[in-house]
């Protein structure tokens, strides 16, 4: 249920009986990539990776390597789980048994009013909490300026040295922080930053999307680890309101927020690093 929305993919965790288990499963639900992420890993894969295959193959490669990503992010959560279950979340497997219940006719009426209701206006409710005051500060970091530079770009500057650690510069980190309540925001809060305007700007191509990129220093290794720290970073809003709903814990919610972070900072580092050990980048 992750791949559609990470905070659905959390209530769905409601199934498993075991405590333990099912917080497991909370903590590494952010390493399967929702609908926001989707646009940012195939944006990137088309402007770097695929552009350069001839136009029969585009299509294909452009599959076989989100394919690659999502495995990746699957094997992590393997991983990650095998970690917590010998560490801080040691336990006797449990079994999992699910029953079928007797077939009855859908109510189309009660359906749709419970999925309106319960679900889609509750879920979008949380993500207006968040969305709309952090909407507000990104405006003003963008349009208050000091010494002529924006807060923005003041801000960027300020993480730039340990960004370029992970193989990202400082907007592109804080693109990720201020993405926080959505992460299909990520990508134009950093063209915004790039672009010192004021507000969101779309782009007719992903050709002008690129060179705009590639001006401001990208290469294939900022693509690589953006699309890394994209699959393994912190939960948003959304998905963080709802651990603590589920979970009933703020200690749990900050565990389901610090370990897919401290992931993605781990294996940035690693493949940054190895690539300029190694005269790749």
């Amino acid at each position: 249920m992750g791949f559609g929305c990470n905070a659905a993919g959390i209530v769905g965790c409601r199934i498993i009986d075991s405590p333990r288990e099912r917080l497991i499963a909370m903590i590494t639900n952010n390493f399967v990539p929702c609908n926001g992420r989707f646009p940012t890993l195939i944006a990137i894969i088309t402007m770097f990776f695929v552009g350069t295959v001839s136009a029969p193959f585009q299509s294909v490669v452009s599959t076989l390597m989100l394919t690659a990503v999502i495995v990746f992010g699957v094997a992590m959560t393997f991983l990650i789980s095998r970690l917590l279950s010998i560490t801080v979340l040691k336990g006797i497997p449990s079994s999992f048994t699910l029953e079928l219940p007797p077939y009855r006719r859908p109510q189309i009426g009660k359906v749709i009013v419970r999925s309106i209701f319960d679900r889609t206006l509750f879920v979008l409710g949380r993500a207006i909490t968040v969305a709309a005051p952090a909407g507000l500060v990104i405006w003003l970091l963008a349009n208050i300026k000091y010494g002529g530079v924006s807060l923005l770009s003041s801000c960027a500057g300020f993480l730039d040295p340990f960004a370029h650690l992970l193989g990202l510069d400082g907007v592109i980190l804080l693109a990720f922080i201020l993405g926080f309540p959505a992460n299909e925001i990520v990508v134009p809060i950093i063209i915004m930053a790039y672009m010192a305007t004021g507000n969101i700007v779309e782009f007719d191509s992903l050709n002008e999307l690129k060179t705009l990129l590639v001006n401001n220093g990208w290469t294939w290794l900022t693509a690589v680890c953006t699309m890394l720290f994209s699959l393994m970073h912190w939960p948003c809003s959304t998905t963080c309101l709802t651990i603590k709903k589920e979970a009933q814990s703020l200690k749990w919610t900050a565990v389901s927020f610090a370990v897919p972070t401290a992931t993605g900072i781990i294996v940035c580092f690693l493949v940054a690093s190895i690539a300029r050990l190694l005269g790749l980048a």
